[in-house]
């Protein structure tokens, strides 16, 4: 009897003996497995603090190079401001192309800052151009009399853009910027061959319907209201700045949006869109469609398959894991698809 409970009990210390090892050996496999995720994630902040660094210095040693070069526009004669002003807009596009190709690993602090430095030399830039190369005044001409001899006005006759009737105009092309200024409830198109590679303002329009076919180098939109913009491919980026109650259109590089409400975005971006001091602003992808518009996207250089039209950072909201408050999407069954005028 003793034998048995002996062996009984013998027996049931060693099983217990068997699965103390057990566990611990389960205890220490944990640990192993959470020192190797710390590891790869100390590796990876690593690897992030390194090309962040890169980063910095590449930036800011050629932010440093393109200020001095402004800085030759000083008292130079048109020649050299002219050639100087190309060297520095071809340079601003490649920073603003590295800035994009780096945004993956940058915090949205270190994001907003070097927005802001590529912002201050273009305003720097548009400041010199505007002081050496003063631009023409904007100007319209009707299509419809394409032989007319009479000198451009500033603003054509009012037009409803609802109308069967309404007047359609070109703008003029300018050497440094082209585009429409000041214009209330009419039409304006401009073909490919006058934005191609250009610099395009759209600047104070109310209740306008704009068409822009072709594959210019930027868009500026600023100040308008009650607009209905569309445009081809822009090879670079497109600065929206007080638009009210509109609805855009347009693929890009990089959007940058600015005290902006009430307005719809119809979005193709490679990158990311950039919204600040921004409410109620609504994006979907873009679907406005034109005969030549697959050979722009070709000379853009955008992809027409990398469409990044739901990434939007929210500079004025920076919580983690929560949804900014201004913007959304636009519901399937409320998008538009006919563009017509």
């Amino acid at each position: 009897m003793d034998a048995n409970t002996g062996k009984g009990n013998g027996d049931y210390g060693l099983s217990d003996n068997l699965q103390v090892p057990e566990r611990l050996l389960k205890r220490h496999q944990a640990r192993l497995e959470d020192a190797e995720r710390k590891k790869e994630v100390k590796e990876s902040q690593s690897v992030s603090e390194e090309k962040t660094s890169f980063f910095r210095g590449t930036f800011y040693d050629e932010r440093g190079s393109i200020e001095a070069l402004l800085s030759l526009c000083d008292g130079a004669d048109r020649a050299l401001v002219t050639q100087t002003l190309e060297e520095v807009t071809k340079r601003t596009q490649v920073l603003q192309k590295f800035l994009n190709d780096s945004m993956m690993f940058l915090t949205q602090h270190e994001l907003k800052l070097a927005q802001a430095s590529i912002q201050k030399i273009q305003t720097m830039l548009a400041d010199k151009r505007e002081e050496a190369l003063p631009k023409k005044k904007f100007a319209f001409r009707t299509r419809n009399n394409p032989k007319s001899t009479a000198p451009p006005v500033d603003i054509p006759p009012c037009v409803t853009p609802g109308n069967s009737e309404g007047t359609k105009v070109d703008g003029f092309i300018n050497p440094e910027q082209c585009g429409f200024s000041h214009a209330d409830s009419i039409v304006l198109t401009m073909p490919a061959e006058e934005i191609l590679k250009q610099d395009v303002l759209l600047t104070h329009l109310t209740n306008c319907k704009v068409r822009l076919y072709g594959s210019p180098s930027t868009l500026h939109i600023k100040y308008v209201s009650d607009c209905e913009i569309l445009c081809g491919p822009v090879s670079s980026s497109i600065f929206v700045d007080h638009c009210t109650n509109s609805t855009l259109g347009f693929p890009c590089q990089q959007l940058r949006t600015h005290n902006t409400t009430n307005t719809k975005v119809y979005l193709h971006v490679t990158s990311r869109a950039i919204i600040e001091d921004c409410q109620g602003i609504s994006f979907a992808p873009f679907s406005w469609s034109y005969p030549s518009l697959d050979s722009d996207f070709s000379v853009s250089g955008l992809d027409q398959n990398r469409n990044n039209w739901t990434q939007v950072d929210d500079f004025n909201w920076l919580a983690s894991g929560t949804p900014s408050p201004n913007w959304t999407t636009i519901p399937e069954p409320d998008r538009r698809s006919c563009w017509d005028l």
